[in-house]
């Protein structure tokens, strides 16, 4: 069958192995100096480890594997002890996989493992795994200010499977490659980042087919010749993809063309902006 699934570029890959605790499946281990996928069984594709990366050697693709089994990845997991079971059980619950929560209780059920006090939902304390899917409210500080706000979109569609690479607004442009949720989390997106670009929004974690996306942006790159790429990504662990994304675009066409990410905080700072490429 095909689905996500980790891919590792182990001419990237350094064997540092920071990324092997993200993966509470126990899907990466280090062999041999490299990080090693060691069974598409175990391989949730959901991601949690890609952003730990320091090197960019982790990315999703879309391929013929084996069907995640979640019984399998209990096997491994109960051999960690109730502190791993609860994480893993977490990491199931934010990203909404439900079902294979269902498989994990009854596993330990079944092998009379008795089940870890979790983490509320609305708890704001230390919290394990993926805090994309996290509920919170944010509080909210009003600014009163005379006149509106001006819009600096200058394009229509802006969905990244829904826009042409072609299209006359990508032709030696600076695009903006935009995880979808930051517009709602930086107050001052349009002023501050939407102002004099092109723009494309995805999300890594929901969105299907993403070998499209990397398709466009080489494209975009060797047909609209986009002059720099600014990746607007948030703080959770399942953006990342869309920055390794637009380097491997980068590295594929070899045009070493800028890129720049900015990542903004669930709160709406700026946590990081720094150059990659």
């Amino acid at each position: 069958m095909k689905r996500n699934i980790i891919k590792i570029d182990e001419e990237k890959c350094d064997g540092c192995g920071v990324c092997v605790p993200e993966c509470h499946e126990g899907a990466l281990q280090v062999i041999d100096g490299k990080v090693r996928l060691i069974s598409d069984l175990f391989c949730d594709g959901l991601g949690a480890c890609l952003s730990e990366c320091p090197k960019g050697a982790l990315t999703i693709e879309e391929r013929e594997a084996e069907p995640y089994n979640e019984r399998k990845v209990m096997e491994y997991i109960a051999k960690g002890g109730q502190n791993v079971i609860k994480a893993h059980l977490e990491h199931l619950r934010e990203h909404n996989e439900m079902e294979y929560f269902r498989q994990a209780v009854v596993f330990l059920d079944d092998m009379d493992i008795p089940l870890p006090v979790l983490t509320t939902w609305h708890e704001t304390g230390s919290h394990c795994g993926c805090p994309g899917s996290k509920e919170m409210a944010i509080e909210q500080t009003e600014i009163v200010k005379n006149g509106s706000r001006q819009s600096h979109l200058a394009q229509w569609p802006v969905q990244m499977h829904l826009v042409s690479p072609n299209a006359p607004y990508f032709q030696n442009s600076d695009l903006l490659l935009c995880a979808d949720c930051c517009a709602f989390a930086y107050g001052d997106f349009h002023k501050d980042f939407l102002k004099g670009k092109s723009l494309a929004i995805a999300c890594p974690k929901l969105d299907t087919n993403k070998q499209v996306y990397l398709e466009k942006l080489k494209a975009m790159i060797t047909d609209a010749k986009i002059k720099s790429i600014t990746v607007l990504i948030m703080q959770v662990p399942c953006c990342g993809g869309l920055l390794q994304m637009a380097q491997q675009a980068v590295q594929e066409t070899e045009s070493g063309i800028p890129v720049q990410v900015y990542v903004i905080g669930i709160n709406g700072e700026i946590l990081k902006n720094v150059q990659v490429n």
